[in-house]
């Protein structure tokens, strides 16, 4: 097999299904497909016409992937918008298929990354997103899981940590993202933690239902971001705080932590609190300590120093954000805010309308302009 011929031919075969109507990353993900097939024909058949059979399969795949998402959109449609509490109804293929994608010949990020593109629906890009990689680097990652696990049979199911992993940034996704799959991923998470004894499983339920919880008061009636000091929290829905607390609970009581069940502790603070100004930002720091010990993610890092800078003041929340790579996600809204709250509006302003250009979606752009013309307009 000559990957050099591959390399050579697939911009060509890309442009093809680009004119044909395909947008660029479905394109993308298509003719990534057909390389792979490529891989596995090949060397026992190969085709007459090299770029011809490429924009063939690449055109079916595209087509298959097309259909797919259409279907899973209508699956989706019929999920109500609010998740019902108590049992989960009867456990559905759609789990299985979490399980068999996050096989044991995969390393856990790779597995996350084929589950969430084959059956989670969300885009190469969104992936890399979510892991703060480039889409190039996700992109051939995925590739790599598919070789991986073209030539086993997928008849041995993944660990329930992959599979949780791979709910939770579902449920991201659609929590903060372009599309929404929030309702999908607690449908889900009830089901498998009614199926299995695990504290996580309970832990990202109880994360799920305390942040949907606060669906209604996120946006004001034109569409923009309501940040979470600023919401409405009559608006927020008591009724899965309650089921969120009860369960996160549960699984404290276990004294098995993990990510998930310290994130829910955060979220419960959150609901807890009557106003903005009462919440209990000396127990969200200890938490979000346990959170940093347990994961040491930069994300998490990042969510600390907000904290820190509300118990204690803002110049000791850009000291610990200071220690922290700039390029994070998030890190020049968080720099801004942080300025705010310190008095200096200039310098705020500025990293607002910074942050805006590097926002990951619209609603979050716009929130972010509106906040630096707040500012200048003093």
């Amino acid at each position: 097999m000559d990957e050099v011929l591959l390399r050579s031919l697939t911009p060509g075969v890309l442009t093809v299904l680009v004119r044909r109507g395909a947008d660029f990353a479905a394109a993308e993900d298509a003719v990534q497909d057909a390389l792979v097939e490529a891989l596995r024909v090949w060397p026992a058949d190969p085709p007459r016409d090299a770029r011809g059979w490429l924009v063939t399969v690449a055109w079916r795949k595209f087509l298959d992937a097309t259909r797919a998402d259409a279907a899973r959109r209508r699956r989706e449609d019929r999920v109500e918008e609010e998740p019902a509490p108590g049992p989960a109804p009867a456990v559905d293929d759609t789990l299985q298929l979490y399980f068999l994608c996050a096989h044991p010949s995969l390393t856990p990020a790779s597995a996350v990354a084929l589950t969430l593109r084959a059956v989670g629906g969300l885009t190469t890009r969104q992936i890399a997103q979510a892991y703060l990689v480039p889409e190039a680097t996700m992109a051939q990652r995925i590739s790599r899981a598919k070789r991986t696990v073209s030539g086993v049979r997928l008849d041995r199911p993944g660990d329930v940590a992959t599979v949780l992993r791979v709910l939770y940034l579902v449920f991201n996704e659609g929590y903060s993202g372009d599309v929404d799959l929030a309702a999908e991923a607690i449908r889900l998470t009830r089901q498998l933690a009614a199926a299995v004894d695990h504290p996580e499983a309970a832990g990202l339920l109880a994360l799920m239902l305390l942040h949907h919880a606060r669906r209604a008061a996120r946006t004001a009636p034109d569409g923009s971001l309501v940040p979470l000091a600023e919401q409405d929290r009559g608006r927020w829905d008591t009724r899965l705080i309650a089921e969120g607390v009860a369960i996160l609970q549960a699984a404290l009581a276990r004294d098995r932590l993990g990510e998930f069940q310290a994130q829910a502790a955060i979220a419960a603070l959150h609901a807890d609190a009557p106003t903005a100004g009462e919440t209990d930002w000396v127990q969200i720091v200890e938490w979000y300590d346990e959170l940093t010990r347990l994961t040491d993610s930069p994300v998490v890092r990042l969510n600390r120093a907000v904290a820190v800078g509300e118990a204690d003041g803002p110049r000791a929340g850009l000291a610990a954000l200071a220690a922290l790579d700039d390029s994070l996600p998030r890190h020049t809204a968080v720099a801004a805010y942080l300025h705010e709250r310190d008095g200096d509006l200039a310098t705020a302003a500025r990293l607002y309308a910074e942050a805006a250009h590097k926002a990951p979606n619209l609603a979050e752009r716009d929130h972010l302009m509106r906040q630096a013309a707040r500012l200048n307009a003093r």
